[in-house]
């Protein structure tokens, strides 16, 4: 049966905005978009939804999460300001504490909370990729699940690279139309460069789609461009040999052959010029974490000049151990104020920052055209965010009504693929009240490291 969303806002981002509009969906697909009067007319005896003082736009497209780890929010506050110590805080509480199922519905409650913030698609980097495949399907998001390969010793880059082959065979028994998979080599300073050329290989004999995160930190670029720091002192602590490449990790990656695999980079802080066109010459694509990027120290990763070089750019949370918050709404206030603050020359708009949300997340998600955008034909993946709240009105501008005056909080209805995965105020497919539970007991058990 066709039903009809209706609001006062119907924002297809492909298109201008469209007042008093309506989208209709028949099962998993959009069948109509316009003023709502055509649309009632155009498809008679539908059920209508009416949203009245609301905006309805494509679903939001979080391009870099890490669901395993929700359980870890506010975790490490302490840790924060030393990146390495944060790092083997992490590491070690994963390892050692968390149990298989711990993680799965770790996994499941930050799925919740994409659902509930609006969020129809997730690129997820996952060490337990099997549970956290689990997890999306189980709440009922549309994503990639990256399962992320590490291995700093090149004399095990072939043992490794098997044992990301076993895993992403394992994971392809599972996946389904909404939840597919692809391979992430975590960073340049947690695997060698052996076998990031073998998994870059592998990726395109295979059709992988690749995400690694790219440039965010001091450190890193410490190790490569001079072979000192942190990471470097670790290496060789493990007898470990390191070859200084001399050069960025852009650079670094396109010797690799990385960048060949037209990737999605989180992050990329720490770029240049030469950088930005070297991304831009050879596709590759970048996921965007201002908040998770400022609350780590990181810095700030230029996302005017990405976004003007005609990369492909999305916005992503990270996972809310560094962020605490899976709201790509308030992402986009944030990619817009902070480059608004670092880059005084030009203002980057809130236009620009809701195309990352969603147009220019289906790019880096290698789905554009099919999510991302209101228009018939597209996937049914929609987002209904109420703009009656008193932090919201007036309005004049609904795009900048919704970046700069709401969140993940104003969400109403959540849409992936014709279903409602969020409505009334519940995630429809989990039991929200088990999961919360889960969450205080794995809190519980985190607390004794």
């Amino acid at each position: 049966m066709t039903t009809i969303y209706a609001a006062r806002w119907v924002l297809p981002m492909s298109a201008p905005p469209i007042e008093n509009g309506a989208v209709a969906i028949d099962n998993d697909l959009i069948v109509g978009v316009g003023v709502r009067s055509r649309i009632s007319e155009q498809f008679v005896g539908a059920r209508v939804e009416d949203f009245g003082d609301a905006a309805i736009l494509p679903g939001l497209i979080n391009t870099h999460t890490h669901l395993e780890l929700t359980s870890m929010r506010g975790y490490l506050e302490r840790e924060e300001s030393i990146f390495i110590a944060w790092l083997k805080k992490l590491t070690q509480a994963r390892m050692n504490l968390l149990t298989p199922q711990d993680i799965e519905d770790s996994a499941s409650w930050g799925a919740c909370e994409a659902a509930r913030a609006g969020i129809t698609c997730v690129g997820d980097a996952s060490a337990s990729g099997f549970a956290t495949m689990n997890a999306l399907k189980s709440v009922g998001l549309r994503a990639t699940l990256f399962q992320e390969s590490f291995g700093v010793d090149p004399r095990l880059a072939e043992q490794n690279l098997q044992e990301l082959r076993a895993q992403v065979s394992h994971l392809r028994e599972i996946e389904d139309d909404l939840v597919t998979v692809g391979v992430s080599p975590h960073s340049p300073y947690t695997v060698s460069g052996p076998q990031l050329e073998m998994i870059a290989r592998y990726a395109a004999e295979e059709s992988l789609p690749v995400m690694m995160h790219a440039a965010e930190s001091a450190a890193e670029e410490s190790l490569l461009l001079k072979g000192s720091g942190f990471f470097a002192d670790n290496l060789a602590s493990r007898d470990i040999s390191w070859d200084v490449p001399g050069v960025s990790t852009i650079q670094y990656l396109r010797d690799r052959e990385i960048l060949a695999t037209q990737p999605l980079l989180a992050h990329c802080i720490r770029v240049d010029k030469p950088d930005i066109e070297t991304l831009a010459q050879t596709g590759s694509k970048v996921a965007h974490c201002p908040k998770s990027n400022a609350k780590l120290l990181h810095g700030h990763a230029p996302f005017g000049s990405l976004v003007k070089s005609g990369i492909a750019v999305g916005l992503g949370s990270d996972s809310v151990a560094s962020n605490n918050t899976c709201d790509i709404l308030e992402e986009s206030r944030f990619a817009v104020l902070m480059d608004r603050a670092f880059d005084s020359q030009r203002a980057v708009t809130a236009e620009e920052a809701l195309l990352a949300a969603t147009v220019g997340g289906a790019q880096c998600m290698g789905l554009a055209g099919k999510i991302g955008e209101l228009r018939e034909g597209a996937n049914a993946d929609l987002t209904v965010v109420s703009l009656n709240n008193n932090q919201q009105v007036p309005i004049y501008d609904p795009i900048s009504a919704l970046v700069f005056s709401s969140s993940g909080r104003d969400v109403v209805r959540t849409v992936v693929a014709g279903k409602e995965v969020f409505r009334e105020g519940l995630v429809t497919a989990v039991d929200e009240e088990r999961l919360g539970a889960r969450m205080r007991e794995i809190a519980t058990k985190l607390s004794q490291l």
